[in-house]
């Protein structure tokens, strides 16, 4: 079998650590694996990092922070391979440039466009594992790019992809997919399995085990995609395609999305293309806009409201100060968004109407409804959202 791990900031962050990986990568290797290996700069050096260059000004160029913040993760695998070496396994370490990875022309935030797996598979042939600097690849300009937030889950993601490895294991300091936050309601369950598109939506609706580009990428590319923990031995959750899941739950999780703001435009001319001048609007400054809800027209005015990350009200106050579709904005942040997901709601009925009653038991109004084929979001007060987690987790027996 090929097998492409990768460990994260938590699971390298002291030479300890390292030293511990080195101990779990020699024994895959032991068990007649070929190994690939992928990984994070150690915990806490990305930000120290960043405050280096911060010392000289606000705004450094993003062509010198991507070279800064690339070694970060080339220190941690030349320091494993140092260590696997040590151990009586051969082991050779690689840049993201040395692996092969090409991205487009973006930096901080680049995407993998190929990976010329020619390098790493000579290694491998040769009797090393290969560990290679996750985060970063090599531009076709022959410029150091970054890969952005949940960079190195993508690089192990791609690698394995581009190599048709049997297993992707992504270790991280959490032992797996959980039916929802352990630290909200103590009784969620552990997941064996869930599909692609399952955690997609948990992903984007704040479950913060894997990052959405990297599942995306997994799907697309077809890899079994298995999240464990680097602190203990405890099977991890298989990320795989649907069919691959015999028994589909109605409801396989509840997430609950902290970093929410509702944003109330009332008076707005009810005519076309107002709504195309706002949202255009808020699409050039990049503002993630998620739920949109607008209001049957009255006396040729409506309503109109939607909701933004938290961190990007400001920017969205700028914006729409810009427009004069609305003689009043309201924006309230006191709100969160909670979501049931699952595939199993495909076959079966009366699922929303589940969740608009348990929420409806607890007292809690339901301020905005958004639904997918395999999701249902809900925007409550945010008083009420871990109450809300907690009720939704019961009522859908997913504490069983």
């Amino acid at each position: 079998m090929l097998v492409v791990q990768k460990y994260g900031g938590t699971s390298v962050g002291t030479l300890e650590r390292i030293n511990e990986v080195a101990k779990r990568v020699a024994k895959t290797r032991r068990n007649g694996n070929d190994v690939v290996v992928v990984v994070s700069a150690m915990s806490g050096e990305t930000n120290k990092l960043i405050e280096y260059a911060e010392y000289f000004t606000n705004n450094p160029q993003q062509r010198e922070m991507d070279m800064l913040l690339s070694s970060g993760e080339r220190v941690t695998s030349a320091l494993l391979a140092i260590a696997l070496a040590s151990m009586g396994y051969p082991a050779v370490a690689m840049s993201g440039r040395q692996a092969g990875i090409e991205t487009d022309l973006c930096h901080t935030k680049a995407r993998i466009e190929s990976i010329d797996r020619t390098k790493i598979e000579q290694k491998i042939k040769e009797g090393n594992i290969v560990v290679v600097a996750g985060f970063q690849g090599i531009n076709r300009s022959g410029e150091v790019s970054t890969l952005g937030r949940g960079g190195s889950d993508l690089s192990a993601v791609a690698i394995a992809g581009a190599l048709e490895a049997d297993l992707c294991e992504i270790y991280t300091d959490v032992d797996g997919v959980y039916t929802t936050d352990p630290r909200i309601e103590p009784k969620a369950k552990k997941l064996d399995k869930i599909s692609y598109d399952e955690m997609l939506e948990l992903a984007s609706l704040g479950a913060k085990v894997l990052q959405t580009r990297s599942v995306e990428m997994a799907k697309k590319l077809n890899v079994n995609l298995v999240t464990r923990s680097s602190f203990n031995d405890n099977e991890g959750t298989l990320i795989t395609k649907e069919e691959n899941i015999m028994e589909q739950p109605i409801v396989s999780g509840v997430a609950l999305d902290k970093n929410q703001a509702r944003v109330t435009l009332r008076g707005v001319s009810d005519k076309p293309g107002i709504a195309a001048e706002i949202f255009r609007k808020l699409a050039n400054e990049n503002i993630n806009v998620d739920m949109i809800i607008q209001n049957v027209g009255y006396d040729g005015t409506t309503n109109l409201g939607f909701t933004v990350p938290q961190n990007e009200v400001e920017m969205t106050k700028q914006a729409m100060a810009q427009i004069k579709a609305s003689e009043l904005v309201e924006y309230d942040s006191e709100i969160v968004k909670v979501s049931i997901v699952g595939v199993g709601m495909k076959s079966h009925s009366g699922v929303a109407c589940k969740a608009f009653e348990t929420l409806a038991k607890e007292g809690i109004n339901i301020e905005m409804i958004s639904t997918s084929e395999i999701k249902v979001s809900m925007v409550v007060a945010q008083k009420y959202g871990e109450l809300a987690v907690r009720a939704l987790h019961s009522a859908y027996d997913l504490d069983a």
